[in-house]
């Protein structure tokens, strides 16, 4: 049995202790804006925050979840409103396909926890990938969220 706390809730969930936290979301708790990209902690598509900080729950067990506080794409919002990293993504229009977006939010949520105020430099750090190459537009949300702080 694994307990974990996602967005807030408790689960106990009856999986094997080295099943990716990545499946877990999506197919034990049907949390579905978790991605699965490449499987090998390369693409970022399944960046979670764990304790505040990104991850990426492809390569995570559950087992290393546990104690731990999770949150997804679906946790960011708050009183019914958007995360400001959310809002700024869709003033910039930042996705084209858009499957990579949960993972690059969750990256950039991260980011701005850690730096409030990034530089293009700190910015570059987040090694998420996208295959429609909106890296531009993700930088521009990324300094608009920042300064919607202010």
């Amino acid at each position: 049995m694994a307990t974990l706390t996602v967005n807030g809730k408790l689960y106990t969930l009856d999986v094997e202790p080295e099943m990716p936290l990545l499946w877990v979301l999506r197919n034990e708790i049907g949390l579905t804006g978790t991605k699965y990209g490449c499987g090998i902690s390369q693409c970022g598509a399944c960046t979670v925050l764990m304790n505040g900080k990104a991850v990426r729950s492809c390569a995570v067990p559950v087992s290393g979840a546990e104690g731990k506080t999770v949150t997804t794409i679906e946790g960011l919002a708050a009183n019914g409103r958007p995360h400001p990293v959310q809002e700024a993504w869709v003033a910039e229009d930042v996705p084209q396909c858009g499957y990579c977006q949960s993972g690059q939010i969750m990256s950039a949520v991260a980011l701005l926890s850690q730096k409030p105020k990034p530089t293009d430099a700190d910015i570059n750090t987040i090694t998420n990938l996208c295959r429609c190459g909106t890296y531009v537009r993700v930088r521009r949300a990324i300094h608009r969220a920042a300064a919607s702080k202010a």
